[in-house]
This record gives C-alpha cells, structure tokens and sequence, in this order.
C-alpha cells in the first residue's frame, strides 16, 4: 500500500511539474505572445492608409465618371427639351436682389418713382417704375399714379430703360442708372417684362417686344411733343432694336436709339458667351444653338440696325466678360454702313479696360451726361 501510494504521490509530482512551465519556457511564450500581436499592428497599420488612399481613389473616381456622363448628357438634354435653353437665355426665375417689393421703389432709395401695372395682352400684366427728373423731386413726395402720368407732359424728354437679362427692374446696377438719368433731366420709364419679377405671363422673344410697344405707346400718349429715347442693355438691346424696327416700319419712330453694351444676334452671343462650356463642344450648333433658333429666340440686332432709322448711339466697354466687345464694334461696322442710317447719327463710345466699367457699370462713366448730350 505504501509503495502504491508513493508510486502514485511520484507520478502526480510529476505530471503537476510538467504542466507548470521553467523559467526558460515561460520567456519563450511570453515573447511569442508579444511577437504575434505586434506583427499583427503592423500589418493592421499598412492596410489602413492603403484602404483609406484605395476608398478615397475610389470615390474621386466615382465623381469623375458621374461629372462627365453629366457633361455628355446636358447637350443631348438640351436638343431634346429645347425650353431649357430658352430659360437659360432668359434666366427670368434669377431674381436679383432677393427679398425686396417691387411695389415699393422707395426701398431701393428712389424716392421720386412711382410703381404701377399695365396689361398689354390679356391674362398679360407687367410691373412699371416711372422716376421723374431731378427738378421734379420735392413735387413728386407724395403723389399718386396720375400725377406721375400727367408730369410726362412736362418739358423733359423721356428714356424707356429695356433692361437684360435675369434680375428685375429693381437691380442694384439698374436703379443707380435711373438715379443718374433723373439727376440729368430726364423722366425714366421701365417695366420687368412678362415672367419677370412680379410681372404676369411667360417670357417669349415676340411677348418682351410686344411689352415693349405697348409701353412706348402708353408713354407717347401722355408725353406729347417731348423727345423720347429707347434704352437698351444687354438682352434688352434686342428687345429695343426689334421695337424700333417695328416703330419705324409704322413710321412712328422713337427721337433716339441707345444701345448699351450690345451684340449682333444671340447665336454669335451664345457662341462667344464666357460661361459657355460646351463651344468646343462637337456639334455645339446642332446641341446648342439651333434649339435656341426653335424655341424662336433671335434677336438679330444686325438685321433689325438695317431697317432702324433714328439716331444711334452704341456703348461697350472694352473689358466686358459678358458680351464680347467686338460683337458691339461689328454691330456699329453695320449700322454705319446701312442705307437706313444715311440721313441720322450713328455712334459708337468705347470705355477703355483700365476703367473696369464691364458689363453693368458704365452708369460711372463720369463722361456719361457730356456722351447723352
């Protein structure tokens, strides 16, 4: 019994001996147990910045790839829907300052202005500021529509301002024109045309012109013998170069024609716009243009400038990223040359780059009253 016994005291010595590891053995799986997860940062530390530059390459991808299926597929959207381009032609729904009413000129420190609607068409009805000459400042507090009115029969000639495109009659760039032509002497009458603003009905090339007669005509009937003089700037230079045209073919034309920073016809405009990314587009007529021909927008001021016969006074700034200044140089080169302009003035003022006066800013020009003169 004793022998068994120790036998198996002996036995279970040892097998406790065995389970418990030496000092040797104890260093070799500590350092075995540090070495594994070790080598396993490492390598968790070399897959993140590849699966991050991997994700991120991914993504710039993705965006390259959706960028240019959009850059192919606008042209082919456009020949399809050519509204859309007749809207960028436009950009009536751009409304420039936001948040004002129209409805009180006063606001944008016109205080000698008084607002009102007319309707040229049925279910038609557009917005109209009439700001009196200086002189007339102090009397006009106050009055109401019929006043303003009447006071168009006073002895100051009248300009009828047919603004651009985008924004409203009461752009931070157009009321500073109205405050500059009222301190010269003159009555000023514009009008957002249909679509525009807070005017009623949609915009079409034949819809603007028609505003535009009707207005003239509004104005004609309450302004007597004083002179009246067509403004134009812009997309207005082609309203105002087709309303002309009509008022001389019913010989009733207007005393004056001016033609602020204007083009020959919206094609070669649309062709030689800034922002038009797609004229290297393959086919860019065919895409582009000819929609806007279809949705029958035009506004050829070069054929119209050879049926207008009235004085004519163009001005374009050299350093205009709008309306290229040669396309208003070309239109002069044709006006001069037209037989309808043989027995009236035709000129053109340029305004040197160093003056910065660009697209909208030749109101500064402090040679303007002599130019009008």
């Amino acid at each position: 019994m004793r022998k068994r016994n120790e036998s198996v005291t002996v036995e279970h010595e040892r097998a406790a001996t065995a389970a418990v590891p030496g000092p040797l053995d104890k260093g070799c799986s500590l350092r075995h147990s540090l070495r594994l997860p070790a080598a396993a940062a490492a390598a968790e530390g070399m897959k993140r910045p590849l699966g991050r530059r991997y994700g991120l390459w991914f993504r710039l991808r993705k965006l390259i790839i959706w960028l240019l299926g959009m850059y192919i597929a606008i042209p082919f959207l456009v020949k399809l829907c050519p509204a859309i381009q007749a809207k960028l032609v436009f950009l009536n729904f751009v409304r420039v300052p936001y948040f004002i009413d129209l409805k009180r000129p006063q606001d944008q420190g016109l205080n000698h202005t008084c607002n009102y609607y007319l309707q040229p068409e049925e279910d038609v009805t557009i917005g109209v500021w009439q700001t009196v000459p200086a002189a007339l400042w102090k009397n006009a507090r106050g009055k109401d529509q019929l006043w303003f009115e009447e006071a168009l029969g006073s002895s100051h000639p009248v300009i009828l301002y047919l603004h651009g495109n985008a924004g409203t009659r009461g752009g931070d760039h157009r009321v500073e024109l109205y405050k500059v032509l009222s301190s010269l002497g003159y009555h000023v009458v514009t009008f957002d045309y249909r679509g525009w603003g807070d005017s009623i009905g949609s915009p079409s090339e034949r819809g603007m012109t028609y505003d535009a007669l009707h207005v003239f005509d509004w104005i004609k009937a309450r302004s007597g013998d004083n002179p009246v003089y067509i403004w134009g700037h812009s997309l207005g230079t082609g309203v105002a170069t087709n309303l002309v045209r009509r008022l001389c073919e019913r010989e009733t034309p207007p005393d004056a024609l001016i033609l602020e920073s204007p083009f020959t016809n919206i094609r070669e405009e649309a062709r030689s716009h800034p922002f038009s990314i797609y004229r290297y587009f393959p086919g860019f007529d065919w895409f582009f243009l000819d929609p806007i021909t279809t949705s029958g927008i035009k506004f050829a001021n070069d054929e119209n400038v050879k049926y207008i016969s009235c004085s004519l006074l163009i001005l374009h700034a050299e350093d205009d990223p709008v309306v290229p200044f040669h396309l208003g140089k070309k239109l002069y080169n044709i006006a001069v040359t037209s037989r309808s302009f043989r027995d009236y003035k035709v000129q053109f003022v340029p305004f040197h780059t160093d003056l910065g006066y660009r697209h909208k800013y030749i109101y500064r020009s402090p040679e303007l009253p002599r130019i009008l003169r």
